[in-house]
């Protein structure tokens, strides 16, 4: 009988795992479609063109609270030779945060915009400043020619709330693997290195969340071919 029950409740946790995992990307996926469909008060679409990866961590607060200390967990994929990889689920805590007081339902988005960014995800666990420099993204329809985000920032941090994109600091925070959530979705344990490589096929699970990438994307490719031939 005890076994019994230890099973329920361990198929149980899992479902209930899963489906977390299946709302997660469905709220990432409403995230990346907001800097489309705002531009004014988004992310510069050349800088989401050129970014590497792609983090999203929604929800990130509730309630009123200041973020240090607290704990998101999210979304990450990368650029690979055949597209953008399966996604890979993190989790980030601890630091000290440039978040307000009083905002409820804050999203944070990052871009690792070159090779060093990319191998410092690729670890499976970073810590933002220590181990890999960060800086506030730009905000709005193009990014400022005078900004330095294409020569040596590693990744470019955003939040999210009231439809408006915000650059952020991330002091501090650490970075990971979401290894629980890496299971519910896989059925086993994948490193970040498998993933992010594009080693893994995205489970259909995942299909909306990779259209949404694939969407991002193709509207800033676009934008920024067209600022080119101004």
């Amino acid at each position: 009988m005890i076994g019994a029950f230890t099973l329920a409740n361990g198929n149980l946790w899992a479902d209930s795992g899963h489906q977390d995992s299946i709302e997660r990307l469905r709220l990432s996926s409403d995230v990346l479609h907001s800097s489309i469909e705002a531009p004014d008060k988004g992310i510069p679409e050349e800088v989401v063109s050129n970014a590497k990866c792609i983090v999203v961590v929604s929800h990130l607060i509730k309630g009123g609270f200041i973020v240090g200390g607290e704990h998101g967990r999210g979304i990450a994929t990368c650029r690979t030779e055949t597209g953008w990889s399966a996604p890979a689920f993190v989790s980030i805590g601890g630091g000290s945060w440039g978040l307000q007081i009083g905002v409820e339902g804050v999203d944070l988005v990052m871009l690792v915009m070159n090779d060093q960014g990319f191998q410092h995800l690729l670890s499976s666990k970073f810590k933002i400043s220590a181990d890999a420099s960060a800086s506030a993204g730009p905000v709005g329809r193009h990014a400022s020619a005078g900004t330095d985000w294409k020569l040596n920032t590693e990744i470019l941090t955003y939040s999210r709330s009231r439809g408006a994109f915000a650059g952020i600091t991330l002091d501090g925070a650490v970075v990971q693997q979401d290894e629980d959530s890496t299971r519910a979705i896989y059925g086993r344990d994948h490193s970040f290195r498998t993933i992010l490589s594009g080693k893994v096929h995205a489970p259909k699970s995942t299909l909306s969340f990779m259209k949404a990438i694939a969407e991002t994307d193709h509207a800033g490719t676009i934008a920024e071919a067209k600022e080119d031939k101004k």
